[in-house]
């Protein structure tokens, strides 16, 4: 352990005795699962969980199962010096970066699957995305054994999908969703917006654009048709060149339920390949 109480383990045994530690001094303990590449959206996950718990572990782990054959593993960033030194300034107490045999040792074939809210929005475009992520967050929630853990909200529908796994299979972790930390020109903060050129991380402002759109034809304008505000979100994403749309849907927020006609809590969410970066987005909106 460092003198300054800030330590960098891949050991699953050395991470466990100083958890043991901190819970004999009666300290909760807080995750934030990451897969690296940080930005003040992260931090703004272990702000919550100084707020909420007295010990930090923050994972790095860029899990290669929800991964697609065809998407970014190789290439997905990985600025380690820098995410360290940001976790050591922001009072991280520990940083677990597993090595991917640790945790899929040869032989490993056992599943976590939410299985109807991990088939639509995200899972018709990638099936075994939300696999992938439900296992590797119940194995980090089994190894640090946290009483609070913190994701963020622009991950909507992976949060949506962690909450029903841990209500489902009684996982005694209290599970945060912080809001979605945003550039001062509405850019939603992704480990991915590193690959935007220039031309392209302009290009991107629509999303954040077409989602305030959305929320404004439904809570200012009163627009109760939910098929025309979608259409309308459509046409502004459609009407930028070099943006190819996934979705731009208005789905219950809580159950994902793609919606025709408003519900007291809706979220509008897009995914749209900005150039050849995926990007992905949502906003809240009450009805």
């Amino acid at each position: 352990m460092h003198p300054d109480g800030f330590t960098v383990t891949n050991d699953l045994g050395e991470l466990r005795r100083l958890v043991a530690a901190a819970r004999e001094q009666g300290r909760k303990i807080g995750c934030v699962p990451t897969m690296g590449a940080l930005h003040p959206g992260h931090m703004s996950l272990v702000e919550e969980s100084k707020k909420r718990a007295g010990f930090h572990v923050l994972t790095i782990f860029v899990n290669p199962t929800q991964f697609a054959p065809t998407e970014d593993l190789a290439k997905y960033p990985r600025p380690i010096e820098k995410d360290l030194q940001m976790c050591r300034q922001a009072g991280v107490n520990v940083v677990y970066m597993p090595e991917i045999t640790a945790l899929y040792p040869e032989g490993y074939d056992t599943w976590v699957t939410v299985d109807v809210m991990s088939k639509v929005l995200e899972g018709e475009f990638r099936p075994t995305h939300f696999r992938g992520v439900t296992t590797i967050v119940l194995k980090l929630f089994n190894i640090v054994q946290p009483d609070v853990a913190c994701f963020g909200a622009k991950d909507y529908q992976q949060q949506t999908i962690i909450r029903k796994m841990v209500r489902d299979l009684n996982v005694p972790v209290d599970v945060v969703v912080c809001p979605t930390i945003r550039e001062p020109d509405g850019l939603a903060m992704s480990s991915r917006n590193v690959y935007l050129g220039e031309t392209d991380r302009q290009t991107a402002l629509c999303l954040s654009q077409a989602l305030e759109l959305a929320r404004r034809r439904i809570t200012v304008d009163g627009d109760s048709d939910i098929a025309a505000v979608q259409a309308a979100m459509r046409q502004r994403l459609d009407a930028q060149p070099g943006v190819q749309v996934d979705y731009a849907v208005i789905a219950d927020a809580d159950t994902l339920e793609i919606l025709t006609a408003p519900r007291r809590k809706m979220v509008a969410l897009i995914a749209a390949r900005v150039g050849a970066t995926r990007l992905i987005d949502n906003l809240v909106i009450s009805g």
